[in-house]
């Protein structure tokens, strides 16, 4: 099962007493936790916060401040990037091999998730742990992705099958990449993947790549198709190194320094299928933790409004294992409609924005100008529903990494450290949730209003079309916050 599933499992297991009447509980902890003070207090403390911030943000920043542009500090000739360089065809080989591993590991390997390499490297070294490096690293992903490197081997032996056979359409802009990144997300929270359906998965997608390269080219496929690639190039836009590959032949890359989130101001979303895309990431976060509480598991087999019961004759629960097929279709439904959900959301604000400031731009223009301001948002989401998993499962790969395939190896004398999981106190886990959260909204609110005041003439009419959004920003807030605090369902 994925890991997204297990936590699931054990926060149900130890919540076996949800349905008797208690104080708040953060569900990301996998057992009880009562809330320090009122969950109410915390929220509006937060809301206080966003208040404050966005106060003084329209105050002190300026339109010459948000135009001025500091540029980045050329580090290509520092120690760091020379031994980068010096160990980048490393890593590249361990790129491939960890790819190699996982394959060979799901298809030969234990069934057992827990002793299996691929499932903890996958789900939790890779997706999360890397995810979060790039945030602070740059895209290392673009030197590392395994599947361009293959792609440029085979572009070496048959020259001319990197360049494609067809010019990518601009109408497809980065539809593929989010349906690539849905069906992942369906996959790891309904499919309950093993470490053979894994590894199947991991050679599908292969052939995917390499088949979408043969047909595209390697340039188009990794900018607009490969989500992997998509998802965190975003993520690396946060982050205060930035990586520029070289542009003509004899050329070498250079290796900028900037401060952190600045990377945001530099760009904006090009299309609306990249704006679904990161609204997705925050989406499928906020879903997910969603999907396994207590009020949404009753909303559907508790039938609060009593349609169900009317049309079956009976409570659905009673139906559990004939309705298990819809439920998921339900569930399934409410997944992939939730980025077009928290668009039609987005899009109302931006409205209000545009009506409350008179502007001239198009609705399109302006909701794309600010969609890189939600990034922050996005990643101290994820950070926030998952780094317990670093810590509790993350840690094992010491572990596998000595009995990848759960054979009862020791090839590095580590096989028997890091089984137990580092679990932290549940109050610093609670406030550490809280502060994130707390932060990458502040953090949005600075980069929204430094766009507005770009986009808008003066600063009245910037700060004017704030407003909008830092109302979104609170909405944005609360809601994380009180996902967070729900109780497991058991179901």
């Amino acid at each position: 099962m994925s890991l997204r599933s297990r936590r699931r499992f054990t926060s149900a297991a130890i919540l076996a007493a949800l349905f008797i009447p208690c104080a708040a509980q953060a569900h990301s902890f996998g057992r009880m936790y009562n809330l320090p003070v009122p969950l109410w207090m915390y929220l509006y403390g937060a809301a206080a916060a966003l208040l404050l911030s966005f106060l003084v943000v329209g105050y002190f920043v300026t339109v010459s401040a948000a135009t001025a542009s500091r540029p980045p500090r050329d580090i290509s000739d520092g120690i760091a990037a020379r031994l980068f360089r010096r160990m980048l065809p490393w890593l590249q080989g361990l790129s491939l091999l960890c790819l190699l591993l996982c394959l060979a590991t799901g298809f030969f390997g234990s069934r057992d998730p827990y002793r299996n390499f691929s499932m903890t490297f996958v789900w939790v070294v890779f997706l999360l742990g890397f995810s979060y490096l790039c945030a602070a690293a740059g895209d290392l992903y673009a030197l590392l992705n395994p599947w361009r490197l293959i792609a440029r081997g085979i572009g070496r032996v048959f020259p001319g099958y990197e360049r494609g056979r067809l010019a990518y359409p601009p109408a497809l802009a980065y539809w593929p990449a989010l349906g690539f990144y849905m069906a992942l997300i369906w996959l790891e929270l309904f499919f309950h993947v093993r470490p053979f359906s894994l590894a199947l998965l991991l050679l599908i997608y292969s052939g995917i790549n390499l088949a979408g390269v043969w047909l595209f080219g390697s340039a188009a496929w990794f900018r607009y198709c490969e989500f992997l690639a998509v998802f965190l190039r975003l993520v690396a836009r946060m982050a205060p190194l930035d990586y520029r590959p070289a542009t003509r032949p004899g050329e070498r890359g250079r290796l900028l320094l900037r401060a952190p989130f600045t990377g945001l101001l530099q760009e904006r979303a090009e299309h609306w299928s990249l704006l679904l895309f990161i609204l997705f990431m925050l989406s499928s976060t906020a879903y997910d933790g969603l999907h396994v509480t207590r009020p949404w598991y009753m909303l559907f087999w508790g039938d609060s409004t009593g349609l169900l019961r009317e049309w079956l004759g009976q409570s659905p629960i009673y139906l559990f294992v004939q309705l298990r097929p819809w439920y998921l279709a339900y569930e399934t439904l409410c997944l992939l409609l939730s980025p077009f959900l928290y668009l039609a959301v987005y899009l109302f604000f931006i409205a209000l924005a545009k009506a409350l400031t008179r502007s001239p731009h198009s609705m399109k223009h302006l909701a794309l100008a600010f969609a890189f301001s939600l990034l922050p948002i996005v990643l101290v989401y994820n950070i926030t529903h998952y780094y317990t998993l670093i810590l509790t499962q993350g840690v094992k790969i010491f572990s596998l990494l000595s009995d990848p395939f759960g054979w009862g190896w020791n090839l590095f004398g580590t096989a028997g450290r890091f089984r137990a999981p580092f679990l932290p106190e549940m109050g610093l886990v609670w406030h550490t949730q809280v502060g994130l959260i707390l932060f990458g909204h502040i953090v949005s609110v600075y980069l929204a209003h430094v766009e507005a005041l770009r986009l808008f003439p003066g600063r009245g009419k910037a700060v004017l079309s704030q407003l909008p959004m830092l109302v979104l920003m609170m909405l944005f807030t609360v809601a994380g916050l009180w996902i967070l605090v729900q109780p497991i369902s058991p179901g």
